[in-house]
């Protein structure tokens, strides 16, 4: 069988599905990048982070569970999932201390989902990965150090 073929069948059907929901207006460039938190991202402290989250120094809370492995032979894919069962959750950010840029991710949390998240990283070196938790207008945080063997930031 010719996958490459297919693969490339795949992709371009893909792209005409959402070149028609772009030309319908359904989708929008700007809505995703009205959704990036450019200070967020570019913080170089986790202070800095915080205050552009908008979590100025949250709360600990044992409500909000980080699932991270404590030691990841490679810092290139680092299994990261986030468990809050505070009541309405908002949003859910994954920083990691030690990278270049402390915000690894942040998830907008639908009323009535799940507050359950997972997601892959990269870690340049062993570091803290802090989980905050946006409930009822509150942000609470708690932290778990990962010790990285191979870095995966690095060139």
């Amino acid at each position: 069988m010719d996958h490459k073929r297919r693969d490339t069948l795949k992709a371009g059907g893909g792209l005409g599905i959402f070149g028609l929901l772009v030309a319908a207006g359904l989708i929008k460039p700007e809505l995703a990048e009205a959704a990036w938190n450019k200070s967020a991202f570019e913080a170089k402290n986790l202070e800095s982070a915080l205050a552009a989250l908008g979590a100025g120094k949250p709360g600990d809370s044992a409500e909000v569970q980080l699932n991270t492995p404590d030691i990841a032979e490679n810092g290139a894919v680092v299994p990261v999932g986030v468990v809050s069962k505070l009541p309405n959750t908002e949003q859910i950010a994954i920083l990691i201390e030690k990278n270049p840029n402390l915000l690894a991710a942040k998830f907008e949390i639908p009323a009535g989902t799940a507050a359950e998240v997972q997601t892959r990283v990269k870690m340049g070196q062993t570091s803290d990965i802090y989980a905050v938790v946006k409930a009822d207008g509150k942000f609470y945080v708690t932290k778990k150090e990962v010790k990285v063997t191979l870095g995966g930031c690095g060139g």
